[in-house]
């Protein structure tokens, strides 16, 4: 039904230990099915070594820095009392963030000229989800 705004869930399979995923498009289809034409897209990452942000996508070169330089702010290696081997990837997690959000003007979410919406996994390869809500305003 048009306006209604249940939770949406989508599922990922990330490939490697660390990477940013686009789920730009699979975001656009949620708020189309939302039937939502204005209001807001609320994103969540049910996961403690994960996140999402809103990032450029122009340019492979900016999802390599800011992986490159999460690990140079949080090595892998570092001694953590946690000691499932993944301390650093919670850590990235929160860096990052599990929320994002976004305006939904006439039916789309709002997004600048370079950006995507992007899925950040800190401990891969994993099965993962996507709860989005869109909510009219």
């Amino acid at each position: 039904m048009p306006g209604r705004s249940d939770i949406q869930t989508f599922e990922l399979r990330t490939a490697t230990r660390e990477e940013m995923i686009d789920i730009t498009p699979q975001v656009r289809s949620a708020v189309k099915r939302s039937g939502v034409s204005d209001g807001i897209c609320c994103l969540y990452c049910p996961h403690t070594t994960a996140g999402v942000t809103i990032q450029e996508n122009s340019d492979p070169d900016v999802k390599a820095d800011m992986v490159a330089h999460l690990n140079r702010v949080v090595p892998k290696n570092a001694p953590f009392r946690h000691d499932e081997g993944n301390s650093d990837a919670h850590i990235k997690s929160s860096i990052i963030g599990a929320t994002a959000t976004l305006i939904v003007e006439d039916g789309k979410p709002l997004l600048g000229t370079w950006q995507a919406v992007f899925f950040c996994e800190f401990d891969g390869p994993r099965e993962r989800s996507v709860r989005i809500k869109v909510v009219p305003g």
